[in-house]
């Protein structure tokens, strides 16, 4: 069981890189909620921003869990530039855009990108991942293709 743990994360796909762009404090013990924009590497143009709950020093001293943070977050995904879409996961599945640690080894944020191509919407997904149970904690946003091109093509 811990080899294949280890091997999943060895494995796990490069993701974006995030970058903070804002913290609020929500209370005098140092908890805060974290901003970040997490610009799509495969798709050109759009840039999900991501809130999530850190735990503060003293919260963690005080109610345990010293290695852990809630699993919950919220995101929100824009078109911030000419969309061009590169070479994309079409499954239904769809693909991990982003992925952070939310505890030591058993808990991740990720951020996964799905493609309703029908519809011409890429969907954004923010959940947890934890290995010992799943999360229902989720949240969900959509960017419309109106226009977008695909990587070395030119728009119609």
């Amino acid at each position: 069981m811990r080899a294949a743990i280890i091997a999943a994360l060895i494995a796990a796909p490069l993701s974006a890189a995030a970058e903070q762009v804002g913290e609020v404090g929500v209370d005098w013990v140092g908890n805060d909620i974290i901003i970040e924009a997490i610009a799509d590497p495969d798709v050109k143009g759009v840039t999900c921003h991501v809130a999530y709950f850190e735990r503060g020093l003293i919260d963690r001293l005080s109610k345990g869990n010293w290695f852990e943070d809630p699993s919950n977050a919220s995101i929100a995904c824009r078109q911030t530039g000419p969309i061009e879409i590169g070479d994309i996961d079409r499954d239904e599945d769809g693909e991990d855009v982003f992925r952070t640690s939310r505890s030591i080894i058993l808990k991740s944020l990720r951020v996964k990108r799905i493609f309703d191509e029908k519809n011409q919407t890429l969907i954004y997904l923010a959940h947890a991942a934890e290995l010992t149970d799943g999360s229902a904690k989720l949240s969900i946003s959509t960017v419309p293709l109106y226009g977008a091109t695909k990587a070395g093509t030119t728009g119609e």
